[in-house]
């Protein structure tokens, strides 16, 4: 009898010890959107753009709403996110061309890295636009440098943007149904073939979309795009299944990795132009493409989340969601994202937007559900940004950050799940310029840059004289008070220039 109980009391313990080690290992699934701002999804706040997976997602986690992306703009955001520095710091981290060689060095330890050390199955899928292989890479061959080299293990990509050649997928260092009699040559310096019709000399050809701004080179799948490409017609893509190629790669990934821990970037294309939802999403959201394209990444969020419920992987799993930057309306091709918005404001209470130094570049929605551990339904209003997500990480997962690496990124693990509503005491909000958060406060220093970007029409949040706004009392940044708050903005200036100097890093940082 002694032996029996003793036998139950050793198989309790086990149990106990194993749930254990599932929820300190919990698989992660971080979706990165692109372009979606503040004020572009229900849950928060917009009523003409419906989207129920991802009310979903927050009914069932923490909704932060003082979250940040790195940057105004997609590469310095992703490089950040990675790599736990601000891109500000590092040359060559601006948005990136089509063909730009791999812009994080390979090897260095980053966000991948850290769960591929702890034991994780990892993956990429989707928009990757931090460059690809050495400069002068051959698209016809092996495509490293890349992500492998950075941590994860496999990866499905769209390499730069969709509005950038080349319009191919690459997976595992592959492009996808490449024709070898067909060779891929891409150039972003000029015409590879002067005869070949592009956007501008052959418009009558562009029967998707036409260009508002630029995007007028080579044209694929009917509309123009920017660089230029020959070759490769078997391994194009086509932008109307997009979406539904990256999710199902994604869901695939999930499936084969369902019995052990694993970490998927399901870095989405959705919103970002050109915007060609799927059929099925076409005149839904009446809002024209942007809103459709809107309803069309719900649904991709949608299909993965019920993928993790069939496979009973829900309660096992971290699901994060947020975007990259904040919103833009007219982003370069004509389809009617401005005339059809009528009162949805994509950036929500927030002045600017994408490429701008006022809050509505990088304060963008930012969910975080992980059941038995965050409280459903809960919100933060603490100051987090994306950069953290190294660092915090790593305390997750029992990972001690290199010395050198993440400069820029401070453990707010317990602020991201919601159990502290202590949040970063300041943050530096990287654009055209690099402006400085400290509690409600928000510092611009003075520039020459302009005041309207008139391609995209986004209020930029230049100004030759410095700006101060109290964003508790002001969050549209309309009351600037530099005059009334002159010591502050002196402080404040010397912070921000200390932060640039590499005065303030993470603690434990050595270069």
């Amino acid at each position: 009898m002694l032996r029996c109980l003793l036998a139950c009391f050793a198989v309790l313990n086990v149990s106990a010890a194993h749930a254990g080690m599932e929820q300190n290992r919990p698989n992660v699934v971080f979706i990165y959107a692109d372009d979606i701002g503040y004020g572009d999804l229900s849950c928060y706040g917009a009523t003409r753009a419906k989207t129920p997976n991802l009310d979903r997602l927050a009914r069932e986690g923490l909704r932060h709403t003082d979250a940040h992306s790195a940057s105004a703009t997609c590469t310095p955001s992703r490089y950040a996110l990675l790599t736990g520095e601000y891109a500000f710091r590092r040359n060559g981290t601006g948005v990136a061309r089509g063909d730009a060689s791999l812009i994080i060095e390979p090897g260095r330890f980053t966000l991948a890295k850290a769960f591929d050390q702890a034991g994780y199955a990892t993956s990429v899928v989707g928009k990757w636009h931090l460059g690809l292989g050495n400069p002068g890479m051959d698209w016809n061959g092996p495509i490293r440098p890349g992500p492998k080299d950075l941590g994860f293990d496999e990866h499905f990509l769209i390499p730069a943007t969709g509005d950038r050649v080349p319009c191919v997928y690459v997976e595992n260092e592959k492009v996808v149904g490449l024709d070898p009699a067909d060779p891929i040559k891409v150039s972003f310096d000029g015409p590879l073939d002067p005869s070949a019709p592009t956007g501008k000399s052959h418009p009558e050809l562009l029967f998707r979309m036409k260009p508002s701004h630029g995007h007028d080179m080579t044209i694929v799948d009917g509309i123009s795009r920017i660089g230029y490409m020959s070759g490769g017609k078997k391994a194009l893509w086509d932008d109307e299944t997009m979406a539904d190629v990256i999710t199902e790669k994604a869901i695939d990934f999930v499936d084969r990795h369902a019995g052990e821990p694993f970490f998927l970037f399901f870095s989405t294309h959705d919103i970002h132009v050109p915007r060609v939802p799927h059929p099925r999403f076409v005149g839904k959201s009446g809002m024209g493409p942007r809103g459709d394209a809107i309803l069309q990444l719900d649904d991709s969020v949608g299909r993965l989340l019920e993928a993790l419920d069939a496979r009973k992987l829900t309660d096992k799993t971290i699901v994060i969601f947020s975007s990259d930057n904040g919103p833009v309306v007219d982003d370069g091709y004509v389809d009617r994202a401005v005339e059809d918005l009528g009162s949805h404001k994509p950036a929500g209470p927030f002045r600017g937007g994408k490429y701008s130094n006022f809050e509505g570049g990088t304060r963008v929605p930012l969910i975080i559900r992980w059941p038995g551990t965050i409280k459903p339904g809960t919100g933060s209003d603490a100051l987090v940004c994306q950069i953290d997500f190294l660092a915090s990480f790593a305390r997750l997962l029992g990972q001690e950050l290199p010395k050198d690496a993440g400069p820029d990124s401070f453990e707010t693990l317990d602020t991201l799940l919601g159990r502290t509503a202590e949040g970063r005491d300041q943050l530096v909000e990287h654009a055209g310029v690099t402006s400085l958060r400290t509690g409600p406060w928000k510092f611009i220093p003075a520039s020459n840059g302009p005041a309207i970007n008139k391609l995209t029409n986004t209020e930029m949040g230049n100004s030759r004289s410095p700006q101060l706004y109290d964003l508790k009392h002001d969050p549209g940044e309309t009351r600037n008070l530099v005059d009334s708050e002159q010591a502050r903005v002196k402080k404040m200036q010397a912070m921000l220039d200390a932060i640039r100097k590499g005065e303030l890093s993470r603690p434990g940082f050595a270069r």
